[in-house]
């Protein structure tokens, strides 16, 4: 079983700063990619960045330069920095993680596992 959590969201006015942190716990082996998406009222799920288990990056166009995705393996843990907050980045933001777990003394995996969330608010 793997659990994952999100924390550090909250209210901030455009152009402020908040850091994410998602932290992933249980059988777990290793996580190949720990990632941020996020959901706003009426929208799809989107990607806004990725990161590898070897530190590779991967950012949404509309995050380039603003927001960095860092991650500690040992720890199981990932971050999100974002700064210039602007009102559009509003959103329910989420956790991902592919993680391969121990199950009966074997390794499996890759699964997908999501965190609950944490509600981003970016006020004008």
């Amino acid at each position: 079983q793997v659990q994952v959590v999100e924390s550090g969201g909250g209210l901030v006015q455009t152009g402020g700063s908040l850091r994410l942190s998602c932290a992933a716990s249980g059988s777990i082996f290793s996580i190949d990619v720990m990632g941020w998406y996020r959901q706003a009222p009426g929208k799809q799920r989107e990607l806004v960045a990725l990161i590898t288990s070897g530190g590779r990056t991967n950012y949404s166009d509309s995050v380039k330069g603003r927001f960095t995705i860092s991650r500690d393996n040992a720890r199981n843990l990932a971050y999100l920095q974002m700064n210039s907050l602007k009102p559009e980045d509003t959103a329910t933001y989420y956790c991902n993680t592919q993680v391969r777990y121990w199950r009966e003394a074997s390794v499996r995996g890759p699964n997908d596992y999501w965190g609950q969330g944490t509600q981003v608010t970016v006020s004008s």
